[in-house]
């Protein structure tokens, strides 16, 4: 376990890949390289279905020169420098011009590594693992009217990168994860309905409890026993914390300042409106302690900072990078993020919408009808239009309370509407890389039968 906790060996290697890539005739040039070891059990049925374990190293290196650049990647990190930086060089040399390629500016560079408390050392054992997803299996097979299990599984890893520049950023860091989840059978024949829970962690002590996991996987899928159909209306949809944080993703998506270059983002021309109702505030932060996408500096080694992204209901800022921030005339946010094989892009780290003063309770006690979303199916949303239609199922509501499981139907609407009349609970929990509290939508088509 030490020897993985140890970059020495990954940053010496991203050094020399520089170093080698100046030789080749390289005017700038940068080197990651990617740390990851996983894993994984898989039970059912008290028996261990699976059990796997993946370790393993890649770097990538990227070459500019002048304006066009290249990038080149290998999972052998004794393969030669020398050959490697040539390669990359050659393929520049021959590359289309890119006039917003290039290295991010010294000024913006991260100077300080905070300690964001992303490494828990003490990864569980393959045998602890085991028994922590027989005991989630147990408790959802223990919930009256779970009929069988459809698995559990427990996982625990490693993840972490470093990052050189022939600008002289060094800079590396590593995170761990650990993960337990359950998924549970009501019913019988065709009556039968399946539901899950699960937990992600960076550190072992602030996952969920194996039994709560199992314990609330089985009461879920007891709870959409004998769905019904309804008849296709207009009503208020209001989402369950489990999936609201995808209408943050959707924007997430719309102002990604690859998009936003491309004309291809239904906010393209928005930036500066007011989207939301006053009041409503949309938060990305890297430097989050123990986030799960948590980061000292983004994929070109600008300093994470926490951005508002929406304030006060008026959006503020896309996500850029550097090449996106020079197409755009505006300056990175340090969203960059990147593999060894590719150029940096943006896109968001841990994204939040920051809850609201009603409880859930509060948030339909004055509907008369409308429709509490557990579940989303697909991804029917057009990022050029804003026009959304996603399957769903849940529950219906009438007189302000929860009452019969539904499934089989379609919501639809449009985002710039969704987004303009949402509504946040106060029930905001981290447990995503994206979150948001349970959330309210006014005038959303759902169609059933």
């Amino acid at each position: 376990m030490a020897s993985l906790l140890d970059q020495t060996a990954l940053t010496d290697l991203a050094e020399r890949l520089v170093a080698a890539a100046a030789r080749a005739g390289a005017d700038a040039a940068d080197a990651v390289a990617v740390r990851s070891m996983s894993v994984s059990v898989e039970v059912r049925n008290a028996e261990v279905e699976s059990s796997e374990r993946a370790e393993g190293d890649d770097v990538g290196l990227r070459v500019l020169i002048g304006r066009r650049q290249a990038v080149v990647s290998s999972n052998d990190i004794k393969e030669d420098v020398d050959r490697l930086a040539q390669r990359a060089v050659a393929m520049a040399k021959v590359a289309p011009e890119d006039r917003f390629a290039g290295l991010a500016d010294a000024a913006l560079l991260a100077r300080d590594i905070p300690d964001l408390d992303l490494l828990d050392p003490d990864l569980p054992e393959v045998a602890a693992l085991e028994e922590r997803a027989k005991r989630a299996e147990a408790a959802g097979l223990a919930v009256n009217g779970v009929t069988k299990s459809e698995g559990a599984s427990a996982s625990a890893g490693i993840g972490g990168m470093v990052l050189v520049t022939s600008g002289g950023f060094r800079g590396a860091y590593l995170s761990s994860r650990q993960g337990l989840s359950m998924s549970a059978i009501a019913g019988s024949g065709t009556g039968m309905e399946r539901d899950y829970d699960f937990s992600s962690a960076l550190h072992g002590s602030d996952l969920d409890a194996a039994e709560k996991i199992g314990r609330s996987a089985g009461e879920r899928a007891v709870a959409r026993s004998n769905p019904r159909k309804v008849a296709t209306k207009r009503v208020p949809v209001v989402y369950d914390r489990r999936v609201s944080g995808g209408l943050v993703g959707h924007l997430a998506g719309a102002i990604n300042g690859s998009a936003i270059a491309r004309k291809t983002s239904f906010l393209k021309d928005r930036l500066g409106e007011r989207l939301f109702a006053p009041g409503i505030r949309i938060v990305d932060d890297p430097l989050r302690k123990r986030g799960l996408r948590s980061r000292p500096f983004d994929g070109e080694g600008v300093a994470g900072r926490r951005l508002d992204i929406v304030e006060d209901g008026v959006l503020k800022t896309w996500f850029l990078d550097c090449a996106t921030a020079r197409e755009l005339e505006l300056t990175t946010t340090g969203h960059a993020q990147r593999g060894v094989s590719s150029a940096p892009s943006p896109g968001p780290s841990n994204l939040h919408l920051q809850a609201g003063a009603a409880s859930p309770d509060e948030l339909i006690a004055d509907i008369a009808e409308g429709f509490y979303v557990t579940e989303l199916i697909g991804f029917g949303v057009n990022q050029v239009t804003g026009d959304y239609s996603r399957g769903a199922s849940g529950f219906w509501i009438e007189n302000g309370k929860r009452t019969y499981p539904v499934s089989e139907v379609t919501i639809a609407g449009n985002l710039i509407d969704m987004f303009r009349s949402l509504t946040p609970a106060n029930d905001l929990e981290f447990r995503f890389g994206t979150n948001a509290p349970t959330l309210r939508v006014e005038g959303m088509t759902v169609a059933g039968q």
